[in-house]
């Protein structure tokens, strides 16, 4: 008896592993999708200069306010804040090669708890771009 007991408690144990590492894996996926579209839409909206210096010979300059402006608006215009509730984004813009980096996080809600897990487990995801000229 305490064998079968034992059994059924490592079964358990193993599906609730599977189904929380699966619900993890597709909520970063999803966050992951999240950032490289906020950082495509940041290098976009985020070019400056364009007009006043004409075209760059290859990458063109980002302005972080108009950057995380438009960081914030694509995730609002999105549905992220409502589909992961207390996301946080930040920004950065590297002036040496022009990319905009975009890293998310977000509280990770998961269907079944694990005794002794964290209560909050928190997914984070990155998304690099940079809008390039071609000739």
């Amino acid at each position: 008896m305490p064998l079968i007991v034992g059994l059924a408690f490592v079964l358990i144990m193993g599906i609730v592993v599977v189904v929380d590492a699966s619900a993890a894996y597709l909520q970063r996926q999803g966050l992951d999708t999240l950032a490289d579209g906020a950082a495509l839409r940041g290098a976009d909206l985020g070019s400056v200069g364009t007009y006043e210096k004409g075209i760059p010979a290859d990458r063109l300059d980002q302005l972080e306010t108009q950057v995380d402006r438009a960081v914030a608006a694509y995730l609002k215009d999105s549905g992220a804040y409502e589909k992961y509730p207390g996301i946080r984004a930040t920004s950065d813009v590297n002036e040496t090669d022009a990319k905009v980096t975009v890293q998310l996080s977000a509280p990770l809600k998961l269907p079944l708890t694990i005794p002794g897990s964290p209560d909050e487990p928190e997914i984070a995801a990155t998304g690099t771009a940079a809008v390039t000229v071609l000739r």
